[in-house]
C-alpha cells in the first residue's frame, strides 16, 4: 500500500534526526509546502562550536543550552515565502520557545510524534495553526 504524505514526511524527519549531535534528545524537523521539502533541521551546536557528543551537554536549569533546536535550524534554512502556509514535521512536540518561533514563522500546520509537555502552550492562542499528534497510517494530507 502506498504511504500517505504525513507518514512519508515524518519518516524523513526521523532520518534527519540521526544527524543530531546532542545525546540527550535527538530531534529532526522537515518543513514542507505543496508536498515539497523546503528545509530540514536537527538539533546540534552552532557552526564552529563543539558538539555535545564530543564535549558533553551544557546543562542549565535541566536543559542542554549548547544546541540549536531542530525546528529553529529548519526555519532558518528557508525563506519567509517558503514557510508561509507550510507544514513542519517534527519527531518531538515543540518546546515553548520553538512553539513561539513556529507561530511567528508563518507555518500553519505542525505534525509531531513524541509528546513533550512544554511549560506553556502558546498554540492555544494561535487557532490558525493546526496541531497534529502523528500516528503512522492516520489520515493526513493525502
Amino acid at each position: 500500500m502506498r504511504k500517505n504524505w504525513d507518514d512519508y514526511f515524518m519518516d524523513i524527519a526521523f532520518m534527519v534526526k540521526e544527524r543530531s549531535t546532542c545525546p540527550r534528545l535527538q530531534v529532526g524537523a522537515v518543513i514542507v509546502k505543496d508536498k515539497r521539502i523546503k528545509a530540514t533541521g536537527y538539533n546540534g551546536s552552532p557552526p564552529g562550536f563543539d558538539h555535545c557528543v564530543d564535549v558533553g551537554c551544557l546543562m542549565i536549569a535541566g536543559h542542554c543550552r549548547r544546541t540549536i533546536h531542530a525546528e529553529v535550524n529548519a526555519i532558518m534554512e528557508c525563506s519567509p515565502e517558503e514557510r508561509k502556509g507550510a507544514t513542519i514535521y517534527i519527531t518531538a512536540q515543540p518546546c515553548m520557545e520553538c512553539s513561539k518561533l513556529i507561530i511567528a514563522s508563518g507555518i500553519t500546520r505542525v505534525v509531531y510524534s513524541t509528546p513533550y509537555e512544554p511549560e506553556y502552550d502558546f498554540f492555544k492562542y494561535a487557532p490558525w495553526i493546526e496541531i497534529v499528534r502523528w500516528e503512522r497510517g492516520q489520515e493526513g494530507i493525502g
